[in-house]
């Protein structure tokens, strides 16, 4: 999620725009390198060789190296045609061209956002994506991993309005009335012995839900969970 807020703020910066791309199948575009096999599965029996299984020769979802093999079909791709991997945030690829123009390449599993200040760059890019992958031209992004973005004249917008109602109908609290401050200040807490154990699961995913919002709303205060 840093990378993608870093991509966000460099947009916004250079008055850039964003677009998204969405691979089909992604886990269905590599060859596996390692021998895997399967049971036939049911209805597809083959008679008479009930006893023998089936060799993958490409990955399934579901399997364990399905998403490992996925990454190393992309990643190969992107070195082998001219692009940098950041060794610290190894989802983000750079391309530049001769007169120093730049792009920047996003992916997380299937999804893919890339900027940069070059438009004709951008026309190769999903030209040659598009030929190597079966993929879906999204055009500007609007919308990923829960975060509303609107792209203006003026600048890049980002919210997760749909994110937060989703987590108050989860918790049961959509129709809860809301208070500027949900907790008194300097307020001092003690464990109440007589009472019911938490469920830890339960708070957990409050908890985490809470803190997937700081990502547009770092006002948000943190939550500890040990």
């Amino acid at each position: 999620m840093e990378t993608i807020r870093l991509m966000i703020s460099l947009v916004a910066e250079n008055k850039w725009k964003i677009y998204q791309m969405d691979i089909k199948s992604a886990f269905l575009n590599r060859y596996l390198e390692e021998e895997v096999y399967l049971e036939q599965p049911f209805g597809y029996v083959v008679k008479d060789q009930e006893d023998k299984v089936l060799k993958l020769k490409k990955a399934l979802y579901g399997l364990k190296k399905a998403p490992r093999a996925w990454n190393s079909r992309i990643d190969k791709y992107f070195q082998q045609n001219g692009y940098v991997k950041y060794p610290h945030k190894h989802a983000l690829y750079s391309k530049t061209n001769k007169n120093g123009d730049i792009l920047l390449v996003c992916l997380y599993v299937d999804d893919l956002i890339f900027t940069g200040n070059n438009q004709s760059m951008f026309e190769e890019f999903k030209e040659a994506m598009i030929r190597e992958f079966e993929m879906t031209d999204i055009r500007l992004m609007s919308y990923y991993l829960g975060i509303e973005v609107k792209q203006r004249e003026e600048g890049i917008f980002i919210s997760q309005e749909w994110y937060a109602k989703e987590v108050l109908e989860k918790f049961n609290m959509i129709n809860s009335k809301p208070v500027p401050t949900p907790v008194e200040t300097g307020i001092k807490l003690s464990k109440y012995e007589e009472g019911k154990a938490v469920d830890r699961t339960y708070f957990k995913s409050l908890a985490g839900s809470l803190r997937y919002l700081t990502c547009t709303r770092p006002q948000i205060f943190s939550l500890g969970l040990d």
